[in-house]
């Protein structure tokens, strides 16, 4: 798995980076089949305050792209989010994969 975690008007510290790789486990937990993952942090220039920190993910699947994006106050918070939704992605993608495999292997029968 190729995992790329780069800033946008930030440096992404040691901490940071090991925040990200200790949450992204959870997904490739779930799925091994995970091929690329692009993480872009980010804080954007709003005049509001809230809202301001955003992470983005890309994970390339075999045959197939997920992405989520999440924004909030806080960077960290904002990853918790993004991880959550990539989570959810990857294990309907999961589920698809299966039950049509199962659909095939019946067919066959």
């Amino acid at each position: 798995m190729n995992l790329t975690i780069s800033g946008h008007h930030l440096e992404v510290t040691p901490a940071l980076r090991s925040y990200v790789t200790s949450k992204l486990d959870r997904v490739t937990r779930h799925f091994d089949q995970v091929v690329d993952v692009k993480v872009l942090l980010s804080v954007e220039n709003k005049q509001e305050k809230d809202k301001r920190q955003r992470a983005e993910c890309r994970i390339g699947v075999k045959g197939n792209d997920l992405f989520a994006e999440s924004a909030h106050e806080d960077l960290y918070a904002a990853v918790d989010e993004l991880v959550d939704k990539l989570d959810r992605q990857v294990a309907k993608h999961k589920e698809k994969l299966q039950s049509h495999d199962r659909a095939a292997a019946k067919h066959l029968m």
